[in-house]
Formats: C-alpha cells, sequence, structure tokens
C-alpha cells in the first residue's frame, strides 16, 4: 500500500520556524520526484516546492523562494520542508505528494502562523 505521512506542523509566531516532514512506503522512493504543496482556508492547493529524484534538482513558488527548503533522505524514504522566517500567509494544510502516483495525498499537517 503506498502511503504518505506528514508531521511536524504546529502553531508559531511570525518570523518562526518549522520543519515538515513526510515519510513515503509502498514504492521506490528514491526513483520519484516528490512535491510539497498547501491548501489555505478557503482556497485551492498550491504548488510549494519540488524535489528531483537524487535531490540534485529544487524548485519553489515564488511566495516561499529564499524561506523554504526542500531536501530527503532516500535511506529514509523520506521528504523535508525546513520553514524559515513565516508569515500568516504560509497558514495551511500541507501535504507531500509523489510522481508515482500525483493524486495520492497524506492527512495533512497544520500550520499556523500567528501572534
Amino acid at each position: 500500500e503506498v502511503q504518505l505521512v506528514e508531521s511536524g506542523g504546529g502553531l508559531v509566531q511570525p518570523g518562526g520556524s518549522l520543519r515538515l516532514s513526510c515519510a513515503a512506503s509502498g514504492f521506490t522512493f528514491s526513483r520519484y520526484v516528490m512535491n510539497w504543496v498547501r491548501q489555505a482556508p478557503g482556497l485551492g492547493l498550491e504548488w510549494v516546492s519540488s524535489i528531483s529524484s537524487g535531490g540534485g534538482h529544487t524548485g519553489y513558488a515564488d511566495s516561499v523562494k529564499g524561506r523554504f527548503i526542500i531536501s530527503r533522505d532516500d535511506a529514509k524514504n523520506t521528504v523535508y520542508l525546513q520553514m524559515n522566517s513565516l508569515k500568516p500567509e504560509d497558514t495551511a494544510v500541507y501535504y507531500c505528494t509523489t510522481d508515482f502516483r500525483p493524486t495520492l495525498r497524506g492527512q495533512g499537517t497544520q500550520v499556523t502562523v500567528s501572534s
């Protein structure tokens, strides 16, 4: 069974940091692009970041560029999103996805940025 399990969200003040994790199982993790997407209240899904197989290439939405860093650990089948300088507009449920099965999402992890 293919599974994605996100964790690491929480409540943080503006300017703070969080590190999200997504543990994957049920497919050959190292072979596939991994992505982070988010959904703010009342809005649709927004692509946040992607990392290539092997981790040599990354991409970021303009809204997070310079603040977020995506990485992966193929030995642990895990992808991470280091989020720095968080803003209230980063408040959303964050999901990881995989190009192995693009429609699959986990339960997500809630990130709330508020003072």
